[in-house]
């Protein structure tokens, strides 16, 4: 997918292009360091190549075009191009071309399979051996080597034409050494003989040379490691499926209305502005704003939240989700890339194609980790030959360090779990930026939470009545809420509201009139009605109900009528049911949850209570610039600080912290500058996103004490002669299996 180039791509890019280019051909992790070798060595080009995906990032300045690109990666001895255009049915075609791949692959390794499994148990039960049972096995074991191996030995051929060495070359020399020296044993040594036996050894003792067949090794290897190749590539698939189901959430047609008719088009030929119907059951066909009917949306597949949300006039409303109630109306106000359901999948494709800082020392490794090898395989076979004389041992020696030595695994270790973490974050709406936030969410101990609109909900609500003696509550409430609801103030709606939902219908007003900074007043059913500040003498009960009302951070509205004071109604910014839970969450996981907010002391401190955060770590009457040196105080403090935060205002303190989430309930620029987008707008995603970018970050770091540490203790011990190498090859195949498996882990985090 490209950012910024021009769909001529031979044109010469502007001065920061930037593209995406598909690979073939790589097979192991030295692949993928080689071509980001060569590319970066480009004048004006920074690359970075994924084995995982398959995909190099690249930048590139003036001078440079993407043809360019391709052909500097062709010369190196693989292929590249540019993918396209990320629509369902090109995600569609690509699934079915990687499933033909994995098909021929299969094909492969079950024929390879059937025709070594004998070969094998000939070599390792001498009862089985009948007379020229040798010659069985080399004919059986021959298409093995040759045409089961042949990916080996053509990519080895590339690479050697290259002046290039990677895992291949590891598998194809050891291979057909092993199938060279049976061969020399067979035709010119005593192994062709009728009645010639054999044993198999786990480890390597002397033997003469001249009767030493290697025919299991060479084929038991080739199977076992297509094998390992094909459970690899299935799992690779497993681990991107999350990133390929999100993007093929969204709908295919959609019925536009035209001139009042309802025509059914393809979602890509939507325009900002078209008005589309969705019928009950249906899929949103892209992000839009409700004009006509009033239903409850299904979320759950974006945002993880299984309880459908309502909506009705003005409200938004996402792609991708499904109308789960009445018929909608719904104008487009976002399509293509810019959808909410685009950019995630943007975001998460970005995240997968990065690098943690710890993979880039994998690479380093990988790159020169082949030659070594190579020359450790030389050494052993020298050192066995003088110490023994046994040549036939010291080719077994050398045939076991080459195969135990393959460093897939490391390739495989942080990409994989990347795959398989992000893609799963997407699914519960939590959307990863990049592997280096990982490392972030390790090392933070406080958290700063904005308090509208992420603690609370951001509306006015009516959050309680006080009547004075004598009076009905319901009739205080529609009076009050019939005059409130000719008033545009966010008081006064969330007054009105809330007598509608307490009280039901509301009566008309007639003489509206506003009093600044007072109050307004009416005529409501032919009674003086006044809500505000209009009342000089209260009753006690309502002088105590006002004073309560503030204590616990409430605006506090006196209504009454015929010139009496009859009730006060208290209006806050009513906390999220889930808010307090969330605290505790955060809190489990090591983090000091601190409240910042613009409000007065009084209102952050009730909020702060309501949740359960210590006074002492609210800071109220933040002017929005002065969020930023809150955020760089604590930093100075020496704490590390992740910010969570929804609006414009919180976007230059979500850049500063060391760990940005915004709730994507919230406005572009939140998102951002954030280093995790939390897609609803429920402030226990926080803890569940650090949650998973911890799990995830010690993932990658399981599998690569594992890579390393499997190739330390395996390497002495082939070069020690205590490794047959099918044994090794067995071992080699399944470490990137091990890897790629404890990476799937992550798909049942909750």
């Amino acid at each position: 997918m490209t950012s910024t180039t021009t769909a001529n791509t031979a044109a010469t890019a502007g001065p920061s292009s930037e593209v995406e280019l598909l690979i073939g051909g790589m097979t192991c992790a030295s692949c993928a360091a080689r071509v980001e070798k060569k590319l970066n060595r480009m004048d004006g080009v920074s690359a970075t190549v994924n084995f995982a995906t398959e995909k190099a990032k690249v930048s590139f300045g003036e001078g440079v075009r993407v043809t360019d690109l391709i052909a500097t990666v062709e010369k190196t001895g693989y292929t590249a191009e540019e993918p396209a255009p990320t629509q369902p049915q090109a995600t569609a075609e690509g699934t079915f071309e990687h499933d033909a791949e994995l098909g021929t692959l299969r094909q492969r390794l079950l024929v390879s399979a059937l025709l070594a499994l004998p070969v094998v148990l000939l070599a390792m039960i001498p009862a089985l051996q009948f007379d020229n049972w040798q010659w069985l096995s080399l004919a059986l074991a021959a298409p093995v080597v040759v045409w089961g191996g042949l990916p080996f030995h053509r990519a080895a051929w590339t690479n050697l034409r290259h002046g290039a060495a990677t895992m291949d070359t590891l598998v194809s020399v050891g291979t057909l050494a092993a199938f060279g020296w049976s061969l020399w044993a067979l035709f010119f040594g005593d192994a062709g003989r009728p009645g010639m036996h054999d044993a198999f050894r786990l480890t390597i003792s002397r033997a003469d040379g001249a009767s030493a067949l290697y025919l299991e090794v060479a084929s038991g290897v080739v199977a076992l490691i297509l094998l390992g190749r094909y459970l690899e590539a299935r799992s690779k698939r497993r681990a991107g499926a999350a990133l390929r189901a999100l993007m093929e959430l969204g709908a295919k047609d959609v019925a536009v209305l035209r001139d009042g008719r309802e025509i059914r088009v393809p979602v890509s030929s939507l325009a900002v502005g078209d008005r589309f119907v969705v019928r009950p059951g249906e899929k949103i066909a892209t992000d839009g704003t409700v004009v006509e009917g009033v239903s409850a949306v299904d979320a759950s597949m974006l945002t993880g939240e299984s309880v459908p949300v309502d909506v009705g006039p003005g409200d938004r409303v996402t792609g991708a989700t499904v109308n789960a109630g009445g018929r909608l109306v719904v104008a487009a106000t976002r399509v293509g890339a810019d959808t909410q359901l685009a950019r995630m999948a943007k975001l998460v494709e970005d995240a997968q194609n990065g690098k943690a800082e710890v993979q880039r020392l994998a690479d380093r490794v990988s790159a020169v980790f082949v030659p070594v090898v190579i020359g450790i395989a030389l050494v052993t076979f020298g050192v066995w030959l003088g110490v023994s004389g046994d040549a036939a041992a010291a080719f077994t020696a050398a045939v076991a360090v080459l195969i135990i030595a393959c460093p897939c695994a490391l390739g495989l270790a942080t990409p994989t779990a990347l795959m398989v973490g992000t893609g799963r974050g997407a699914q519960l709406g939590i959307l990863i930026k990049g592997p280096e936030v990982l490392e972030s969410t390790r090392r933070v101990d406080t958290v700063v939470l904005d308090k509208t609109g992420t603690v609370t909900t951001g509306r006015m609500t009516l959050q309680a009545v006080y009547t004075a003696e004598g009076e009905d509550e319901k009739e205080l409430l529609r009076l009050a809420g019939a005059l409130e609801h000719a008033s545009e103030h966010p008081v006064a709606r969330a007054v009105a509201v809330g007598a509608e939902e307490r009280a039901g219908t509301l009566p008309q007003v007639e003489h509206f009139e506003n009093v600044p900074g007072r109050g307004v007043r009416g005529r409501v059913e032919g009674r003086e009605v006044a809500v505000g500040r209009l009342y000089d003498a209260l009753p006690e009960e309502l002088t105590r109900a006002v004073r309560e009302a503030e204590q616990q951070g409430r605006t506090a509205v006196v209504a009454g009528w015929d010139g009496r004071a009859r009730g006060v109604l208290a209006v806050a910014d009513a906390v999220k049911e889930t808010s307090a839970e969330a605290v505790r969450d955060l809190r489990a996981l090591g983090l000091t949850p601190v409240l910042l907010t613009g409000d007065n002391r009084t209102v952050a401190e009730a909020v702060a209570r309501t949740v359960g955060i210590d006074p002492a770590h609210v800071y109220a009457e933040v002017l929005p610039e002065d969020k930023v040196d809150v955020v760089r105080r604590l930093r100075n403090e020496g704490r590390a600080v992740a910010m969570v935060g929804d609006g414009v205002n919180d976007a230059a303190a979500l850049a500063t912290a060391d760990l940005g989430l915004a709730m994507g309930t919230g406005t572009d620029a939140a998102i951002e500058a954030s280093d995790l987008t939390l897609v609803r707008g429920d402030l226990r995603a926080a803890a569940d996103a650090i949650r998973l970018s911890r799990r995830t970050l010690a993932t990658i770091k399981g599998n690569l004490v594992w890579a390393f540490g499997y190739n330390v203790a395996a390497l002495p011990l082939a070069a020690a002669g205590l490794l047959n190498p099918m044994i090794a090859g067995a071992a080699m195949a399944f470490s990137s299996v091990f890897v790629v498996t404890n990476s799937l882990r992550l798909r049942r985090f909750r």
